[in-house]
């Protein structure tokens, strides 16, 4: 059985430091994990920024990890990049490769890992977009397309609308709503979306990150700081 572990955002070269730590201090580090295994990282990973220095650095600490790691994206990847790299079918979802074990998880997929079924929706609005450059540090695709939010519903539609995880960037408005005092504009068809998901899909428990905090809100899990391995 895969042991699956989830991260919140490491902005690359920036923060990845907290999944190398946590795998490091993993008793029997060497002996119990396995490729089989896998971290997925809930957006703003990194990985694929600018295919420069920082890009590798990040990208050979990772596959130097005990385990596969795989991420879907958030709002500070780079969009235009990513879709030079090779696409497959993995685990019954669409996905980039970016090393045979740095796996892109693409939107509205769903993917069986280890027996449990994952419904994966990255994306989300970058608030500092204003101080940001078009095509060098800002990509409109960060925010889904209608074709991206079909698919997403088909492929629910396809499994009955029910799964076992959700993995998301960002969260539902009533969510996020319990968790700040101010939504910041710009991502409201999205979050939007996921409450319409939240309301039509059965699952058991739906994680994200985004929001730079680590909060409990019934079965949403926000993460940041906290990684954790699922149960």
């Amino acid at each position: 059985m895969s042991r699956i572990f989830l991260s919140g955002d490491i902005h690359g070269e920036l923060e990845y430091y907290k999944v190398i730590d946590y795998f490091e201090n993993l008793a029997l580090y060497d002996e119990e994990l396995s490729k089989d295994d896998y971290l997925i990282i809930l957006g703003d990973a990194g990985i694929v920024w600018d295919g420069g220095a920082a890009d590798r650095e990040v990208q050979q600490a990772l596959k130097d990890l005990p385990v596969t790691t795989l991420w879907l994206d958030g709002n500070h990847e780079n969009f235009d990049l990513l879709e030079e790299y090779p696409e497959g079918i993995w685990h019954g979802g669409r996905v980039h490769y970016i090393d045979e074990s740095i796996i892109h998880l693409m939107r509205g997929q769903i993917y069986d890992i280890g027996g449990y079924t994952y419904f994966v929706f990255g994306g989300g609005n970058s608030i500092d977009k204003g101080s940001r450059t078009p095509g060098i540090s800002w990509w409109p695709e960060e925010m889904p397309s209608t074709e991206e939010y079909e698919e997403g519903q088909q492929n629910l539609e396809k499994h009955g609308n029910k799964v076992d995880y959700i993995l998301t960037h960002t969260c539902p408005e009533h969510v996020a709503e319990q968790m700040v005092s101010y939504l910041y504009p710009g991502e409201e068809t999205l979050q939007r979306y996921f409450d319409i998901i939240s309301e039509t899909t059965e699952f058991e428990e739906w994680y994200f990150a985004h929001w730079h905090m680590d909060e409990d809100i019934g079965n949403y899990h926000c993460l940041w700081n906290n990684i954790i391995e699922l149960e």
